[in-house]
């Protein structure tokens, strides 16, 4: 049986990377700084790397205190503890439809380099100036996943992947005006996209983006 660490309040899934190739993910929105401190000091005494996402300013701060090695990224909302150095392989492209959709866009870059990939990023190339992403297509094809975040009408994901020959990731964002509904019109755009191939993740999830970008990027680098 694998094995956890009981902290009453959480516990702690000490062997995923045995089992799942990839280190813990804490979600921290909803957690205490007390309870953050003691999940990554679990993490930290078995020497595992860990990756805190939805991380306040005062979460980082009080992680930051006890860990002087903590890295935070505020706009992404990230956390990483690294105890292990981390190879990065391949290359993840992740672009965005305006710069209001960049802290999601952020969150999965951070996501995907915790995991293993390189990234490279391309902001602000969405359909209001569309040759803006097409001055950048050339460049992006050469990545071996794509994560397009976009919100409004959310219509970059089907125009990217309808340009393209490897897997996209579409993320919607919760940017927009009223019946933009806090990111449901850009969902249901790319759930309806009429280009091919083309994978949906919730409202603002660059964690799952991200995560599944590495994924795929470890599988076609063989790695």
């Amino acid at each position: 049986m694998d094995k956890y660490i009981d902290l009453d309040f959480a516990k702690l899934d000490i062997e995923r990377q045995k089992r799942r190739g990839c280190s813990e993910a804490v979600f921290c929105e909803c957690k205490t700084t007390e309870q953050l401190v003691k999940i990554f000091s679990e993490f930290n005494k078995q020497g595992q790397n860990v990756l805190g996402t939805h991380a306040s300013k005062e979460q980082a701060e009080a992680l930051q205190e006890e860990f002087k090695e903590i890295k935070y990224n505020r706009e992404a909302g990230t956390i990483t503890l690294i105890n292990k150095p981390i190879e990065k392989i391949g290359e993840v492209a992740i672009c965005t439809g305006g710069t209001g959709d960049i802290p999601v866009a952020e969150e999965a870059a951070e996501t995907a380099m915790f995991y293993g990939s390189n990234v490279s990023k391309y902001y602000d190339i969405g359909v209001a100036g569309i040759h803006r992403l097409f001055d950048k297509i050339d460049n992006i094809r050469k990545a071996n996943v794509i994560i397009a975040a976009a919100g409004m009408e959310g219509a970059l994901g089907g125009i990217i992947t309808g340009l393209v020959d490897i897997p996209v990731i579409a993320v919607p964002t919760s940017v927009g005006y009223g019946t933009s509904l806090k990111g449901v019109s850009a969902l249901l755009t790319m759930l309806n996209s009429c280009a091919e191939g083309m994978t949906v993740v919730n409202i603002d999830n660059g964690f799952n983006a991200g995560y599944s970008a590495a994924q795929i990027n470890r599988k076609i680098t063989g790695r």
